[in-house]
C-alpha cells in the first residue's frame, strides 16, 4: 500500500485480545500471524495491551514478556515498533490515601515500564493516574458525581503526582516515554479531557510524561473544538503530546464512523512527530460487558470460522486506507 504520510501508524491489538498470554507459546504463534498480516497491509508497529494482574512478583512477569519477545524474534518479527497500553487498578492505585498502596502502585507501574522495554517498546500509554473504570462511592455505597466528584478528585491528583514523577524518571532512564490518556466519563471518573491531564502535568516538569489524545474520547467529552485546539497547542508547545489515537466513538470500524477528521487532525498534524494508533475494540469476550458491545464481532482469521460480514483484517485494512487518505488531505506534500 502506498503511504502518503510521514507519521508511523500503529495498530491496536484490542482488535484481538486484551491479554497477550506471554507464557503461552501457542498463542504467540497467533500473535505473530496477526502481526505479519498487518505489517503487509502497511502498518508500522503495534500497540500491545499489558493485562493487569494482582501479582506482586513483577520480576517473573517481566521475564515472561521477555520470552514472548524472543519467540516473536524467532518468528522473524525483529525490529518491531511497539507501544504498550497500561492502566492502573483498584489494587495498584497511585491516588490511594494509603502510602503503602501508592508505593505498590509505583512498583507495579515500573514493572510495566520494564515490560515495555522487554517487548522492545519505547512508549507506554493509558489511564495511569486513577484506576480505570473504578468510580468512587460514599461509605454508604452511594455514587459520587459532579461537584462532589471534583472535590473528591482534587486531593487524589496531589497524592498521585509524586508517584508519576518518580515513574517518569524511571522510564526516562530506560528510554520509555509515558503518555497519560484522558478517558471519557462513560468509562472512568478522571481524567476525562485533555485539559485535565495538562493541569496535572503542571506539577511534573519532566516532559518525558505527556498526554495521549484519543479521537473517541475527544468526541464523547464535554469540551468543544476551541478548547481542544487550545489544549493541543499547549501540549505541542510544551513537547507533551506524545501519542495520538484514532478511534471511532463506538470503538468499532474507523472507515465509516463519526470521526470529525478535519477538526481533530488539523491542530495536530503540522507539529506532531509521534506515532498515531488506529484502535478498534472488537467484540471479543473481555469487551462485551465493559464496553456494552451490541455490534457483531469482526471475525478473526485463523481463530474464527469464516462468517458473514467483515473480518478483523478487512476492518484494519479499511482503517489504514481511510487514515492515509485523510492525512493526504491535510498534508498533501507528504503524498508526493
Amino acid at each position: 500500500m502506498s503511504k502518503p504520510r510521514k507519521h508511523d501508524i500503529y495498530f491496536s491489538f484490542f482488535m484481538f485480545t486484551a491479554n497477550l498470554q506471554p507464557d503461552d507459546a501457542g498463542y504467540t504463534e497467533t500473535i505473530a500471524r496477526h502481526m505479519s498480516a498487518l505489517l503487509k497491509m502497511g502498518y508500522d508497529g503495534f500497540d500491545l495491551p499489558i493485562a493487569p494482574t494482582p501479582t506482586t512478583d513483577h520480576q517473573s512477569e517481566v521475564a515472561s514478556y521477555q520470552r514472548l519477545r524472543q519467540r516473536l524474534d524467532k518468528a522473524g518479527l525483529t525490529g518491531l515498533k511497539i507501544a504498550t497500553n497500561v492502566g492502573t487498578t483498584r489494587t495498584f492505585d497511585p491516588t490511594s490515601l494509603y502510602k503503602e498502596q501508592r508505593d505498590a502502585a509505583l512498583a507495579y507501574l515500573k514493572s510495566r515500564v520494564d515490560i515495555t522495554v522487554a517487548l522492545g517498546g519505547t512508549m507506554l500509554a493509558g489511564p495511569i493516574i486513577f484506576p480505570y473504570g473504578v468510580f468512587p462511592t460514599t461509605d454508604f455505597n452511594e455514587p459520587v458525581w459532579s461537584d462532589a466528584l471534583q472535590n473528591w478528585l482534587a486531593p487524589r491528583y496531589l497524592l498521585a503526582a509524586p508517584v508519576l514523577a518518580a515513574l517518569t524518571d524511571y522510564a526516562g532512564e530506560r528510554g520509555v516515554t509515558l503518555a497519560i490518556e484522558p478517558v471519557d466519563h462513560w468509562e472512568t471518573p478522571a481524567p476525562n479531557m485533555v485539559a485535565d491531564v495538562l493541569r496535572f502535568l503542571e506539577s511534573i516538569p519532566n516532559p518525558r510524561l505527556g498526554v495521549c489524545i484519543d479521537s473517541a474520547h475527544v468526541v464523547l467529552g464535554s469540551d468543544g473544538p476551541a478548547e481542544f485546539r487550545s489544549g493541543v497547542r499547549q501540549a505541542l508547545d510544551g513537547k507533551r503530546l506524545h501519542y495520538v489515537h484514532i478511534s471511532a466513538p463506538d470503538r468499532g470500524s474507523i472507515h465509516d464512523s463519526w470521526i470529525p477528521w478535519q477538526q481533530f487532525l488539523e491542530p495536530i498534524m503540522p507539529s506532531f512527530e509521534g506515532p498515531f494508533l488506529l484502535e478498534v475494540f472488537n467484540a471479543v469476550p473481555v469487551f462485551l460487558n465493559s464496553l456494552r458491545q451490541t455490534r457483531r464481532k469482526f471475525w478473526i482469521p485463523g481463530e474464527d470460522a469464516t462468517a458473514d460480514g467483515p473480518s478483523a483484517y478487512d476492518i484494519a485494512a479499511q482503517a489504514l486506507a481511510t487514515v492515509c487518505r485523510e492525512f493526504a488531505v491535510l498534508t498533501p506534500e507528504s503524498a508526493r
